[in-house]
């Protein structure tokens, strides 16, 4: 199944995308217990398809990247957070912050797996069966604030209004039983910047939320963000930044393309 959600005259709503193109719309609550209607509906302007009560990110969770960031290997995820404000919509413009000035902020494609009931203490094997679905997600980072301003963490640079775009779709798992198994793009203006494969992940899905859910509740609509492959902006050279006037798309094998305008934020 594949769900959205968007805006209608009545305020944001659900629907179901079927294979002949059309949308019906979804009854109940997501996540929750929800329903497809018979009723065929028009989408309106898409929204991020979850309103997440958490947004937990993984870091350093590639291979490569790892490598590209001269870093080890973690012996265990890197779990940093970000605010559930910093969340955009599919097509909302990504703002480079200028009231707390960033002049270093870099993209990130990542996986991103919606938790669809109460999670705790899940094991390896069972970890999947909590899963609602799977988006698409910009990690974007102020790289200055995150290395530099945070005190050592990284939620400050992570966590500015729009640096979390998600979309277009939520993907149930029916569709995607192998989420370490895609293909992951970030496209910059037209560039490829990133193209790999989840399977890179050093920590795959099921190993994610089993840590995550450690001896801890992980509530229906957390978002995890589970990494990036390499090609960030901040490896390269000389570095890319984030420019207003830039489109960023981030491509996911299976679900579709997440594209964000660029601007600077208006003061």
């Amino acid at each position: 199944m594949r769900l959205i959600r968007h805006q209608t005259p009545a305020g944001p709503a659900w629907a179901a995308l079927q294979p002949d193109g059309s949308a019906r719309a979804v009854a109940g609550a997501v996540p929750g217990e929800f329903h497809v209607t018979d009723q065929v509906v028009t989408p309106g302007p898409l929204l991020a398809p979850v309103v997440p009560t958490n947004l937990l990110c993984i870091g350093l969770n590639y291979r490569r990247h790892a490598a590209e960031s001269n870093s080890p290997l973690p012996p265990h995820p890197v779990l940093f957070m970000k605010n559930t404000a910093a969340v955009q919509h599919p097509g909302g413009p990504i703002q480079l912050p200028r009231h707390l000035p960033s002049t270093k902020v870099d993209y990130e494609c990542e996986l991103a797996v919606v938790i669809g009931r109460a999670c705790r203490n899940a094991t390896r094997e069972n970890a999947l069966d909590h899963v609602l679905g799977y988006t698409c997600a910009n990690d974007v980072s102020a790289r200055d604030w995150q290395r530099d301003g945070g005190g050592g963490q990284w939620c400050q640079g992570k966590s500015f209004d729009t640096f979390c775009p998600l979309g277009p779709v939520l993907v149930t798992p029916d569709e995607l039983p192998r989420p370490n198994a895609l293909r992951i793009r970030t496209v910059l203006n037209g560039q490829v910047m990133q193209d790999w494969s989840t399977d890179d992940m050093i920590f795959d899905v099921p190993a994610i939320i089993a840590f995550l859910s450690s001896s801890k509740t992980l509530l229906p609509g957390t978002v995890i963000l589970t990494g990036t492959p390499h090609g960030v902006g901040f490896a390269r050279n000389p570095p890319v930044w984030l420019q207003p006037g830039d489109t960023v798309t981030v491509d996911i094998e299976g679900i579709g393309a997440l594209t964000n305008p660029v601007i600077e934020e208006p003061l």
